[in-house]
């Protein structure tokens, strides 16, 4: 249920409608907007009826949302998110890349990487220090290591970084040295880290689970909301098909999608979602077109050396001819890349 206060409405109407709330032991979330003050009541929706709001002083509507997903969607906020991650605006009209490696692997290879992508136009650097991987013996990251050097290149560069964090008990870890955690595709649906998440004020990127529907991966992030934080962004990054020419299926279908149903930004991972190096860049293209607010790609200096995912890497003279080209798509639908 959404209540919908007034233009002009006083502050001690909308106290009276929060305590009214916390009384029926339900949870207020509050959206100040240019114009209006919006209320999202979390909970049980028969604990209370509509008419108890309805009638308070201030009060105009009272909006039930039939989504399971109340907080993300655009029912209850109109206007796009806007999210902030170490000054680079996500959401806005300005698209975003973030560009790194896979894998931290060195700090050599890292600071290199770094630079040659922030010379190519990269905003933010990504970089996994922990890393998922299918087998148990592959290179599963430098852990606390790899953090440090990520946070080297930071001062470096002066990029934001982006990193995975895969379990709760690593949150506040990974907290300390990230400007944006982001949760992979596995983690989608661990409610048990999505909670964690909710309850620090820093920027979450929330990767698709590569099995997941539209409406499970908008509940995942009703999780981190629900919670407090609102810093939240989604990843399309693949599903699993019949198709074997590709690593997975780009759903580009849920960018607009998404963008009709929720107020929170997207970005696109042609890197995961298509899992070869040659069709990057073209997907890149598509995935701008299609509506994304900006891309995450996976760049190495070496491919054929990198400790994991190097099919799908971009070397940085690519990576910089990606950009050149979704910066034309961009101009094209009336968004910038800067």
């Amino acid at each position: 249920m959404i209540v919908v206060m007034k233009s002009g409405a006083k502050k001690s109407d909308v106290q009276n409608v929060l305590t009214l709330i916390k009384r029926l032991k339900l949870k207020p979330h509050l959206s100040a907007g240019v114009e209006r003050t919006i209320i999202g009541i979390i909970g049980d929706e028969r604990l209370f009826k509509k008419e108890q709001f309805s009638m308070l002083p201030g009060v105009e509507n009272v909006i039930p949302v039939l989504k399971p997903y109340k907080l993300a969607s655009r029912d209850f906020k109109k206007e796009n998110s806007v999210i902030d991650v170490a000054g680079v605006k996500i959401g806005a009209d300005e698209l975003v890349v973030i560009a790194g490696p896979c894998s931290v692997e060195t700090k050599e290879q890292l600071l290199r990487t770094a630079k040659l992508v922030k010379k190519a136009g990269a905003h933010l650097m990504r970089g996994g220090a922990y890393k998922p991987r299918t087998s148990p013996y592959a290179f599963q990251g430098l852990g606390k290591e790899g953090l440090k050097y990520l946070a080297a290149a930071r001062r470096e560069t002066g990029l934001g970084i982006v990193t995975e964090v895969m379990e709760s008990q690593d949150v506040e870890l990974v907290a300390e040295y990230a400007d944006m955690l982001q949760v992979g595709a596995r983690n989608m649906q661990n409610t048990k880290l999505l909670r964690s998440l909710g309850k620090i004020r820093k920027p979450i990127l929330l990767k698709r689970n590569f099995s997941a529907t539209l409406s499970e991966f908008l509940m995942s992030a009703e999780y981190i909301l629900s919670g407090g934080n609102e810093q939240v962004v989604l990843c399309e990054r693949g599903i699993r098909t019949f198709v074997e020419y590709t690593r997975n299926t780009f759903d580009l279908n849920i960018i607009p999608v998404i963008k009709q149903l929720s107020h929170l930004p997207i970005l696109a991972d042609p890197s995961h979602a298509t899992g070869r190096q040659d069709i990057v860049i073209p997907m890149s293209r598509a995935a701008i077109a299609a509506g994304a607010d900006g891309l995450i790609v996976e760049v190495h200096t070496n491919p054929a050396q990198a400790f994991s995912d190097g099919d799908q890497s971009l070397t940085p003279p690519m990576f910089a001819e990606m950009m050149k080209e979704v910066k034309a798509v961009a101009s094209a639908i009336g968004r910038t890349l800067v």
